[in-house]
């Protein structure tokens, strides 16, 4: 039997996926492992954010299996921290960042919102690493793109984890703070199992260590060995290679 810790933290087993009987995902099969860094890439409608919505349940497969920490993804969701784009939150969103980020603290049981010093202090805590702790009592909406980002990042990591998944976490971000938080994520994955969605080629190839290319199917590549030509498979069309920080 194998030890939990060298098991895939994600399975994904022949698993097909239809809206409207279009295809989305057809015949996808890969393993995730523990401390990956991976990255969903493909162009628009390639299957990128339900494959994501599948992993954390909410979404079912038409056929096959999807396995999160040897879990149903639902059960396992529990586990798993989720950073959308900042744009999905309303802007009369009302809470300032610390309560931002407390609300990832309740429990499914929790009947009222009541937070003792321990969270408090572990809140305040994440929101220093994230370098905006002095923006703990401004309202979310108030904040600039690259400080929403880190706030939803410390709002992921409020319930600790074992997986994160994050939806285009630098897009219209300036290049500086997409740096940060790609040095950031760097840090985390020590400890955490990061997923991203990008299509962003330029950056996140210095980052990852590995690329799901999606189009309807799926082909994995560890980044040292993506081969040229998977670019032109996804895409359909002629790209410019970025070598900025590439290893293409």
């Amino acid at each position: 039997m194998k030890n939990k810790r060298t098991q895939p933290v994600i399975q994904i087993k022949d698993v097909t996926f239809s809206f409207d009987k279009q295809p989305v995902l057809e015949n996808i099969t890969f393993d995730i492992q523990r401390n990956d860094f991976i990255a969903f890439i493909g162009p628009n409608g390639a299957g990128k954010t339900t494959l994501v919505k599948l992993i954390l349940g909410f979404l079912e497969p038409d056929r096959g299996t999807i396995k999160v920490l040897g879990k149903n993804p639902k059960i396992a969701r529990t586990h798993l921290g989720y950073v959308p784009q900042y744009t999905f939150f309303d802007l009369d969103y009302p809470l300032n960042v610390l309560d931002t980020v407390k609300m990832n603290m309740l429990h499914s049981g929790s009947l009222m919102p009541w937070f003792g010093k321990d969270e408090v202090k572990k809140a305040h805590e994440l929101l220093e690493m994230m370098e905006i702790e002095s923006l703990a009592q401004r309202k979310f909406s108030e904040l600039s793109g690259g400080q929403r980002q880190r706030a939803l990042l410390a709002r992921a990591l409020a319930s600790e984890p074992e997986i994160l998944i994050l939806d285009e976490p630098t897009a219209s971000i300036d290049i500086t703070i997409e740096k940060d938080i790609y040095e950031l994520l760097k840090r985390l994955n020590d400890n955490i199992t990061i997923i991203l969605v990008s299509h962003d080629i330029s950056f996140i190839s210095s980052y990852i260590n590995k690329i799901c290319c999606l189009n309807r199917f799926a082909a994995i590549h560890s980044v040292d060995e993506f081969p040229r030509e998977s670019l032109f498979d996804v895409y359909d069309r002629n790209i410019k290679y970025l070598k900025h920080h590439c290893h293409l």
